[in-house]
């Protein structure tokens, strides 16, 4: 189950970054935001209210995951469709994103007090090395302004604070709960921002609204409710390590969809890509193996504490 939801996640966040190329041509990036979460945020308040999925739920509870949800959702994907929007390439914009896992791996010691192992670093270097060749032949020639590459530099920034303001809290919510909050928070962020700059009314045509209901079921839906549940059930580490994924994926698919180029170097990339992550998630995997066989001894520390609980929540 864990397999195929990592598969699953991989792929509706890729699709995160097409759907903006595609659909935002003809209309403003803001006004496919506020359809893509106002509908959906609705609908999930409705389910929330229906089956009582947020009794227990307090301020404090609420008011942490409102914070979460504005830089994970709003700030995010804000960003990433204002990077498109501004002519950024969706493989540059996901490579860029997908620095976020050494970003994290140079901070999760001195944030959260754990240890990350040689062999994680090794794994995410190699994946970040793949990215960089993935990507490499849509630098070259991009007519975007290069102040325009501040955009997705700022999403990862957002969705690094996110998780981690995620794993420094004990996370008191459901997954449902979470991804309500978020989506709600985005909705009512959005709604004033789009009216102050005249995006707020959506046209008419059925494309549009077929593409905001994609954007609303699997880059939203589908992809950050594998995000939150992914986070809890294999940990921070492994979860960037999959992050690695996205960029190639977003190649491969805008290479099919919409022209952009696909080399030597792209399939290179995808090798070391896939090598980072495997060495990443073998390292995690003898790591849980290791602890579980010490658990009586107090020298684990942290690390330890962090698999025996990821071997609870297995």
């Amino acid at each position: 189950m864990t397999i195929a939801a990592s598969v699953a996640f991989v792929v509706t966040w890729s699709s995160g970054f097409l759907v903006p190329a595609i659909a935002a041509v003809e209309v403003p990036p803001l006004t496919l935001l506020v359809w893509r979460f106002v509908p959906l945020a609705a609908i999930l308040l409705a389910i929330v209210l229906f089956t009582g999925a947020a009794r227990g739920v307090t301020r404090r509870d609420l008011a942490r995951q409102a914070v979460i949800g504005l830089f994970a959702q709003f700030g995010y994907c804000t960003a990433v469709y204002m990077a498109i929007a501004s002519g950024v390439a969706t493989g540059t914009t996901a490579l860029i994103d997908a620095v976020q896992p050494l970003v994290v791996a140079a901070l999760v010691g001195p944030l959260l007090g754990l240890r990350v192992r040689a062999a994680q670093w090794a794994g995410l270097l190699l994946g970040a090395v793949g990215v960089l060749l993935v990507v490499r032949s849509q630098l070259e020639g991009s007519a975007a302004h290069p102040i325009a590459y501040l955009w997705p530099a700022l999403a990862m920034a957002s969705l690094i604070v996110a998780t981690f303001l995620q794993r420094r809290s004990e996370p008191r919510t459901s997954t449902l709960v979470t991804l309500t909050i978020h989506v709600t928070v985005t909705a009512a962020a959005l709604v004033p921002v789009a009216a102050v700059f005249g995006a707020l009314a959506p046209p008419a045509s059925a494309s549009f609204w077929i593409a905001a209901g994609f954007a609303a079921v699997f880059p939203t839906l589908a992809a950050y409710g594998l995000y939150w549940w992914l986070l809890r059930r294999v940990g921070i580490t492994a979860l960037n390590a999959l992050l690695f994924l996205i960029a190639p994926t977003t190649a491969l698919a805008g290479a099919l969809l919409l022209g952009e180029p696909l080399t030597v170097l792209t399939v290179l990339g995808f090798a070391l890509c896939a090598g980072g992550v495997a060495a990443v998630l073998v390292s995690e995997t003898r790591a849980v193996h290791n602890s579980s066989e010490s658990s009586g001894d107090s020298r684990s520390g942290a690390l330890g504490a962090v698999s025996r609980a990821f071997i609870e929540e297995l």
